[in-house]
């Protein structure tokens, strides 16, 4: 069954890159990579933090796109519910071509939100319910303070006790003009190599008005518990 999911994914990918329609020199047409680390510290039975970094790229494994880092403070109301607070430092840079001396779009961040866990049979759900302020500096030198709200479906299933499929979508919605803003589809095959590190391989279909594009994700999450006893962290 991993090798059929291994085989659909591909052709997933292969379909995507030569259905899309393209523009030139914006990355569009390109197989680009995100490679993410996500960790988890548990601090104590209600608190958490959540450390995180994201290297992405327009080409695969080249090209400078975007750097994320971003912490949260978690507040665990029971095992399958938290909420959070957090910050962010992003640095994009918006253009497929790097002229010498071109400076990046920086962006600082903070964020608010609710994550709840279900479980049916054998799948478990996430649901991530996201608010998030954005103060962004551009090159040109204007600054700019946006609104926009997120929410995230993400579904995991155990194929063996070491391997599991997971997959989610999540919309992006502005709280101004205009109102979409980006949706991002994903699914991958996941290996948990002990009970604190996991790693995921998979696709994402990341999805603007009137441009759509395709990255490669790596994945690693790692997850600590300072209690002494079995984590219950959210990712």
């Amino acid at each position: 069954m991993r090798k059929i999911f291994v085989f659909v994914l591909l052709g997933m990918c292969l379909h995507s890159i030569n259905a899309q329609e393209i523009t030139p020199n914006d990355g569009q047409d390109n197989f680009g990579s995100w490679t993410m680390f996500f960790a988890n510290a548990r601090l104590s039975e209600r608190i958490s933090i959540s450390p995180e970094i994201q290297y992405r790229t327009y080409e695969f494994g080249s090209n400078f796109n975007q750097l994320l880092i971003r912490n949260g403070v978690n507040w665990h109301i029971t095992d399958k519910a938290a909420a959070t607070l957090g910050y962010g430092y992003i640095s994009t840079d918006g253009t497929f071509e790097e002229p010498a001396g071109e400076e990046n779009t920086i962006e600082h961040r903070l964020y608010g939100q609710f994550t709840i866990k279900n479980s049916l049979w054998k799948f478990k759900s996430t649901h991530r319910y996201r608010f998030e302020q954005r103060f962004i500096d551009t090159p040109n030198g204007e600054n700019d303070t946006q609104y926009r709200a997120r929410y995230l479906l993400r579904l995991t299933y155990p194929l063996t006790e070491k391997w599991f499929l997971s997959a989610y979508d999540e919309i992006f919605i502005n709280l101004q003009e205009p109102i979409f803003s980006q949706n991002r589809l994903y699914a991958a095959v996941g290996y948990t190599f002990n009970k604190n590190l996991s790693t995921q391989i998979g696709y994402l279909k990341n999805h603007f008005t009137g441009s759509n594009y395709d990255r490669f994700q790596l994945g690693f999450w790692y997850n600590i518990d300072f209690r002494g006893e079995d984590n219950n962290a959210l990712e």
